[in-house]
Parts: structure tokens; C-alpha cells; sequence
């Protein structure tokens, strides 16, 4: 099994996920490309000590960036939009 850190990357605030998490009590993380929705929920119970009721995930694939005449490329990512059991919270988002 998995640390904890290795699924989970970061959390994700931006101007869309914090408009979910404010509407339909979401949470948005980045987590690891070839993480499952299981264990994205196991992770999100082990961290924080909340029940999960739902995981919805995304690929992003990575796009091709210039810099003058070198093409380099941006990584592929995945994200992951976590929603919880009634009355439970993750403090990190407070207050972003």
C-alpha cells in the first residue's frame, strides 16, 4: 500500500474550486497520475479524519511550450474533486 504523500500531491485553490467547495461542499486536490478513486478516498480519510462520499476525477494531459525555437513540455496531471459526508470539513481550506 501507498504513503499518503504519495497520492495526494497538493491542494488545489483556484477561483473554480473554491466556488465548488463554497456551493456543493467540494474539495480539489492534484493527486498522483496513476492514483484510483479508492485510494483517493483512503488517502483523504487518513489525512484528514473525515468520511468521503464521493471522488470525481480528471486527466490533463501535458501541452508542448516554447521557448524561442526549444519545445519543451509541461507534465501530465490528474486531479481529483472530493466531496464529504455531511458536517465534515478539511481546515486547510478555511479561510482561502
Amino acid at each position: 500500500m501507498r504513503k499518503v504523500s504519495e497520492i495526494l500531491v497538493k491542494p488545489l485553490v483556484t477561483e473554480k474550486s473554491h466556488q465548488q467547495l463554497d456551493q456543493h461542499g467540494a474539495y480539489t486536490f492534484v493527486v498522483a497520475n496513476d492514483a484510483n478513486k479508492i485510494e483517493i478516498a483512503d488517502a483523504i480519510e487518513k489525512q484528514f479524519n473525515v468520511k468521503v462520499r464521493n471522488v470525481r476525477t480528471m486527466r490533463y494531459a501535458g501541452k508542448d511550450k516554447r521557448m524561442g525555437k526549444w519545445v519543451g513540455r509541461k507534465a501530465a496531471w490528474k486531479k481529483a474533486v472530493v466531496t464529504l459526508a455531511e458536517g465534515d470539513s478539511i481546515e486547510i481550506f478555511e479561510g482561502v
